[in-house]
């Protein structure tokens, strides 16, 4: 039997408009307002109050075969969200229900009850679900433990160490017993925050210089772990600096993400042989079975203050591109997120 609140007659949702050639610009995307209607057996409607956006949005972007599908021109796009159920005719919720689903990009989500997930507000911020308790943290914590099989002792460098996913694998890292964590940033400010808040020992700015200057000067004894978000002389910088048997988990490479042209690859492959490395890629989708044992243990240090995050909060669905164009442009210290009112 259906139960709801007063709903409200319309929402707004944001739809692409235009595959972007390079960096996306804001005439490629448009909000659009859609009738909202009592949900369908086993359905539930949740108003939003947070939404994700993330880097791999980009790719959807693009209509290529992928991982993920991409998004369809002229349909309302998608992504992590949080929210407060308002309506349900399904017997597994009810109006009030907090719940975390893939329906973002919109003020309002129609959503099928089986990929709802229930939490709770009171054992951490709503948002926090969509970051560092969220798809992003997950991706940290299986890509360092699992992926580049971190082990204490380890010196770890981490590229877009400032970014929501980098910030947790840095301090996973030190919490777990790394001899140095470094990490590299787009400004002086994020790298003070990564030495002075999170604990990394080493932090530096990649626009300051070259990545493999600085990072030598920052791990004189090489690195056993690089985690990749940024991809390009990142990665090929990591390469020189891996120690025999050293391993690289790729997460992302964000630096190539609006090229128009294929990125050249690091001109340092023949290293990967001679220091025998192991270079892995990571899709969070792969990892679900560490939920459980990743959500304790975070939420653990969470409460302690062992491990600390930060978010980037802009207001209101209407500046929903703002922020994802923000993100790609470094603009955020965390995750990003976009708050659609309390």
């Amino acid at each position: 039997m259906a139960t709801s609140s007063a709903l409200p007659a319309t929402s707004r949702e944001w739809h692409l408009v235009a595959r972007p050639n390079g960096w996306p610009v804001p005439s490629d995307f448009a909000l659009r307002e859609t009738p909202v209607a009592e949900p369908a057996p086993g359905r539930i409607l949740v108003r939003n109050l947070f939404m994700s956006v993330d880097p791999y949005m980009r790719g959807r972007m693009n209509d290529v075969k992928s991982y993920v599908p991409p998004f369809q021109l002229e349909r309302p796009m998608d992504g992590g969200a949080v929210g407060e159920v308002i309506a349900s005719n399904d017997d597994g919720f009810a109006v009030g229900d907090q719940v975390l689903h893939g329906l973002g990009w919109r003020e309002y989500a129609d959503v099928d009850a089986r990929h709802a997930t229930k939490v709770d507000g009171a054992l951490a911020p709503l948002s926090a679900y969509l970051g560092v308790l969220g798809m992003p943290g997950l991706t940290a914590y299986a890509g360092l433990l699992e992926v580049a099989s971190f082990k204490e002792g380890d010196a770890v460098f981490v590229s877009g160490a400032a970014g929501a996913v980098g910030s947790q694998v840095g301090q996973i890292a030190r919490l777990k017993g790394a001899s140095r964590v470094i990490g590299s940033a787009g400004s002086d400010e994020k790298v003070k925050w990564l030495v002075e808040e999170l604990g990394f020992d080493a932090a530096f700015n990649y626009k300051n210089g070259p990545v493999l200057d600085q990072l030598r000067a920052a791990a004189p004894d090489g690195i056993d772990v690089y985690f990749d978000n940024v991809g390009g002389e990142h990665l090929e910088a990591a390469i020189s600096a891996l120690n025999v048997h050293g391993r690289a988990t790729i997460c992302g490479m964000i630096a190539g993400y609006n090229d128009t042209e294929p990125t050249p690859g690091p001109r340092n492959m023949a290293m990967v042989i001679g220091k025998r490395l192991r270079l892995q890629g990571v899709l969070v989708g792969d990892h679900y079975g560490m939920q459980q044992q990743f959500v304790g243990e975070v939420a653990g240090w969470l409460a302690s203050g062992e491990l600390k995050y930060s978010e980037t909060v802009v207001d209101g669905i209407e500046n929903g591109v703002d922020a994802f164009l923000g993100m790609l442009r470094g603009a955020n210290t965390g995750k990003m997120v976009v708050s659609l009112g309390e």
